[in-house]
């Protein structure tokens, strides 16, 4: 009897041990299947024009990219004939014409979302942008967008407070940090459970000495919901926006501080990668910031509408001496592990919201 028991218990290792290897291998092919997951991808331009749906995931991301977030613009730039005549303006710099919302652009994206196989939907989250941030019917269009398409969007953003050149132009009021407005949509991201991706530079384009002019009022928002998940773009930088004295020193302390635990970071653009190489110095303290808290940053590419995957791969080698200086399992986090985990969790949180009051 003792030998049949020890032989069962030695067999119950045995298989223990092989399903564990078996775990170990799969998890290995699927952490090296893809290079990068996109949390920062625009579908269309500022007149919304873009590629379509089907061609992103079959062409662009590939067997590069794994899943990716998906948004438009939420800005129209307006083709005034008085100003450029018949040069229609593609860009916001291409004329001193105004900006507009132009909240279609949720419907496109989740009707081309629709339009997939579950498969491929699989591997995208849509985000609802169509929104006035000044406008206290904001948060009532972002709970009009999830009843009228229930199962598509994971969270909302990237939208803007403060952006170099684009404020300024947008007809009506002016997005503030303390408009009421602002607080209604945090309020709902927090009783949802949905992350909100957040473009905020963190000075002016041309500064004065001196404090930088949007960062208090981006860390007030953050204290002020602390059940919002909030992704802040860019790390704050710009074209023009770039990093202020002791940048380093200042994200370490912000991160330190558990008033700001649901504050997170996305590394995007090729502007971003600029002032990462801008020198050896800026390298090595982003480097030292990120080895510290590998856990609450992002990549994403901030492409818009690329007609070819090099354009995606191009952004994302701009950061090969990133990842060389933090190291293996830390990029994994960065690129892929925090992804699947933020994004996850706030796609799981909207299904249930939607569960419990869009019946």
């Amino acid at each position: 009897m003792n030998n049949r028991i020890f032989l069962i218990r030695r067999l119950l290792g045995v298989i223990a041990i092989v399903f564990c290897a078996v775990t170990f291998v799969n998890a290995q092919d699927n952490k090296g299947k893809y290079l990068f997951h996109d949390a920062h991808f625009h579908l269309t331009n500022y007149i919304q024009e873009g590629i379509e749906l089907e061609f992103y995931i079959d062409e662009i991301m590939g067997d590069s990219v794994g899943r990716s977030t998906i948004f438009g613009l939420p800005l129209q730039q307006q083709w005034s004939y008085r100003v450029t005549k018949d040069f229609a303006p593609t860009y916001y710099l291409d004329t001193d014409a105004p900006l507009y919302y132009y909240s279609f652009c949720d419907a496109y994206i989740a009707m081309a979302y629709l339009s997939l196989p579950k498969e491929k939907q699989a591997r995208l989250d849509p985000m609802i942008i169509g929104f006035n941030v000044s406008d206290m019917y904001a948060v009532d269009h972002i709970k009009r967008v999830l009843k009228t398409f229930p199962g598509v969007f994971t969270g909302i953003g990237e939208f803007s407070i403060h952006k170099e050149f684009v404020s300024s132009k947008i007809s009506g009021d002016v997005a503030s940090f303390y408009d009421p407005a602002l607080d209604r949509i945090f309020d709902f991201c927090a009783e949802s459970g949905m992350l909100a991706i957040l473009h905020n530079d963190i000075d002016n384009p041309f500064p004065k000495p001196g404090k930088p002019n949007y960062l208090t009022g981006m860390l007030d928002l953050v204290k002020r919901h602390p059940d919002a998940t909030i992704v802040w773009s860019h790390l704050g930088l710009g074209r023009v926006v770039k990093p202020i004295e002791d940048m380093g020193h200042l994200f370490l302390e912000i991160l330190e501080d558990p008033a700001y635990k649901n504050l997170y970071f996305d590394i995007s653009w090729d502007e971003t990668a600029k002032w990462l190489h801008s020198s050896d110095k800026s390298l090595a303290k982003t480097i030292e910031v990120i080895s510290k808290y590998p856990d609450r940053f992002m990549f994403g590419t901030d492409n818009v509408a690329p007609e070819k995957q090099e354009k995606q791969m191009y952004v994302y080698h701009l950061y090969d001496p990133l990842w060389e200086g933090i190291g293996e399992e830390n990029t994994y986090k960065v690129c892929i592990g925090n992804y699947e985990k933020l994004f996850g969790d706030s796609r799981a949180n909207l299904r249930k919201w939607e569960e419990k009051n869009l019946k």
